[in-house]
């Protein structure tokens, strides 16, 4: 890349008018749907400048209070959430909110409803927010059939039914990964210029990577194809190299990597949580989307994560997702694992 003809460019795509560009492919398109992620654009660049500042503003540490998946609260999650809910109803385009924070769904006031509904955890991986490691906030965005007098099915649909999903991950840099259904972009943030820059176009994941993200320490209590899966990771039989391990312990930044330089990530069902860990609808729902959108798999140990259909808004999952071919071997495992 020559970074002096990079850093003259005037014909930067912004997020802005990268989805204009995709707006006015269709012409009976209203311009919702970029009121609406520019809203979320917005929160992600406020969480963003909040998290640099954390440390000098006091925003780090507890909240003091705990919240419904029985985490204690940090001071930014809290602040997180509140920026992310403002923005979304002060749009005027959501109709249903669900956040990993709040332990009911919001249903947005009539007067200011619209036909989207928006899943979307503010924070994630905020107890790294004290050493340094990158966090990040995820989001997925269903269309309602019914925006007047919307229920809470409109969200208990299976992932598949997605209009668009993304992550924003506050690291070394500030990226914002987005896909609404045609591919996979990247969007890095120019602090000078207080715009997301188009720096990763048409993403997609190696076909078969050669790192494997997983927590170890859960290893006694795995079941039989993640423990089989791990152990070929490590010393496999067909003379390979062994995969690198991998694991941030912040699932944007762990599938941020996955997604860039291939392999897999994997928080399987174990003894101790035997529904997994990951929630569904807002961690789960939206990376599976943007990995099978790169061209990679998710699958949930026992089906196409995406055809998943939750009961409850903070149902959670196993998950495995990353390259086709390393997702394809743990299928293989599953399903020999069936045949028993």
């Amino acid at each position: 890349m020559d970074h002096a003809a990079e850093a003259n460019r005037t014909d930067l795509m912004t997020i802005t008018r990268f989805v204009l560009n995709e707006q006015s492919k269709y012409p009976e398109s209203r311009g919702d749907f970029t009121i609406l992620l520019s809203n979320i654009v917005l929160g992600c660049k406020f969480v963003c400048a909040a998290v640099n500042k954390a440390g000098l503003a006091k925003l780090i540490g507890l909240a003091g209070e705990t919240n419904v998946q029985g985490e204690e609260q940090k001071k930014l999650d809290v602040l997180s959430n509140d920026v992310f809910v403002k923005a979304l109803i002060s749009s005027g385009r959501t109709c249903i909110l669900v956040s990993e924070e709040d332990e009911q769904a919001t249903f947005v006031e009539p007067s200011r409803r619209g036909r989207y509904a928006v899943v979307f955890d503010p924070l994630d991986g905020s107890s790294n927010i004290d050493c340094g490691v990158s966090i990040g906030t995820i989001f997925g965005i269903y269309m309602v059939k019914d925006s007047i007098e919307p229920t809470l099915d409109e969200v208990l649909q299976p992932g598949k039914n997605m209009v668009a999903a993304g992550y924003c991950m506050y690291g070394s840099s500030c990226t914002f990964v987005l896909s609404t259904g045609a591919g996979v972009n990247g969007f890095t943030l120019d602090p000078s210029l207080g715009e997301f820059i188009l720096t990763h176009p048409d993403i997609k994941i190696p076909k078969k990577g050669n790192i494997y993200s997983v927590n170890e320490g859960n290893a006694k209590n795995w079941d039989g194809p993640t423990a089989k899966y791990v152990e070929r990771c490590k010393f496999p039989k067909d003379g390979s190299s062994p995969k690198s391990l991998r694991y941030v312990g912040s699932m944007v930044a762990d599938v941020h990597r996955t997604l860039l330089y291939g392999g897999i990530f994997l928080y399987p069902a174990d003894k101790k949580s035997p529904n997994g860990k990951l929630r569904v609808l807002y961690e789960v729902f939206p990376m599976s989307f943007l990995l099978e959108q790169a061209g990679g798999q998710a699958f949930t140990g026992k089906q196409r994560a995406l055809d998943l259909v939750p009961n409850e808004i903070h149902e959670r999952s196993p998950i495995f997702l990353g390259s086709y071919e390393d997702v394809e071997e743990v299928k293989a495992l599953y399903a020999a694992e069936d045949k028993k």
